[in-house]
């Protein structure tokens, strides 16, 4: 079944007035309604095109958050093979809401780590909705060391409404967690190539997200804070979200200006979630090219690398 956003509504009545033509010629084989059929399915892929010309922020963060877009399961199943999942982060508990391990990409070794929000209530309630836990960040800081230790190259993929503000995870060292994350981001001596899939929300994408390559799929999100967190704090209405989702730049194509992010990974007409199989190929081809220009790299100037992108951070675009 077709998940449709609010401002697709017009888009999902042509398409069902389609879909209830061809039904009936099914019931009725007599009835011949293709042309019709063709019709509007002609009228649907205009309206698409229109609907996506020109996204505002908030449209994009609707897409960026649709339930059917490919979530790093999907990905790691698609792009890697030999994946070998690696759980725990020794010290409390393993956190289903991040997974990652060992893997090849194109036959070559990397780890792969990444936020999983779930497909349905079940996963997703065991996904936690892909907030982290301390535990969670405990664990890709371990995966990383690990990766270090070998040589292997880092991919994370970033899809988190934020970590997870619950009083367990408080009381356990949530933000001590993140700046651990983070910190072990900066000083790692091995490419670390960040995608952006779907939300990068706050400190929680952040910390898997300071690398010295980030990409972001056209229409994902990266932000300190969501549009509605954001709104509640300054306007005290979460209801003015269109209005914060316009001042906090979160799209692809404002953090490209501004020197946040390096590349701007095309999605198929309509968004990741019209054709997932395009979508995933995108990214892969996507890491691949990044891993190659980093790859070349030693040790020192892979850190050094990272430091300086971060450090130079905002001073470009800022009069956008």
């Amino acid at each position: 079944m077709t998940h449709y956003l609010e401002f697709e509504k017009p888009l999902a009545e042509i398409e069902g007035k389609a879909e209830e033509l061809r039904a009936l010629a099914r019931a009725n084989e007599e009835m011949d309604v293709e042309d019709e059929a063709a019709a509007l399915d002609q009228k649907a892929a205009d309206l698409l095109k229109d609907l996506y010309k020109g996204l505002t922020p908030w449209r994009k963060c609707q897409v960026a958050r649709h339930p059917d877009r490919p979530h790093c399961l999907d990905y790691i199943e698609a792009l890697f093979s030999e994946y070998t999942p690696l759980a725990g982060d020794r010290n409390f508990a393993d956190d289903h809401a991040v997974m990652g391990g060992l893997a090849r990409l194109d036959d070559r070794a990397v780890m792969v780590i990444g936020h999983e929000k779930g497909n349905d209530t079940k996963t997703r309630i065991e996904r936690n909705f892909g907030m982290a836990r301390p535990e969670g960040y405990r664990k890709a800081i371990r995966l990383m060391d690990i990766a270090d230790r070998f040589g292997l190259p880092v991919i994370t993929l970033v899809d988190t409404p934020g970590a997870y503000p619950g009083k367990g995870a408080e009381e356990r060292g949530q933000s001590e967690a993140i700046a651990r994350a983070t910190e072990k981001c900066l000083s790692i001596g091995v490419p670390l190539i960040a995608v952006i899939v779907g939300e990068g929300g706050s400190g929680g994408a952040v910390a898997f997200a300071t690398a010295n390559r980030v990409a972001m799929l056209e229409h994902s999100i990266y932000s300190v804070i969501s549009p509605e967190g954001c709104a509640s704090i300054l306007w005290k209405d979460a209801e003015k979200m269109r209005e914060a989702a316009e001042a906090l730049r979160l799209t692809a194509q404002d953090l490209s200006r501004l020197g946040v992010i390096d590349r701007i990974i095309p999605e198929p007409l309509g968004g990741a979630q019209r054709d997932r199989v395009a979508t995933i190929a995108n990214v892969g081809k996507a890491i691949g090219a990044l891993l190659d220009d980093l790859s070349p790299k030693d040790r020192g100037a892979l850190i050094k690398d990272r430091r300086k992108k971060f450090l130079a951070m905002g001073s470009k675009g800022l009069a956008a």
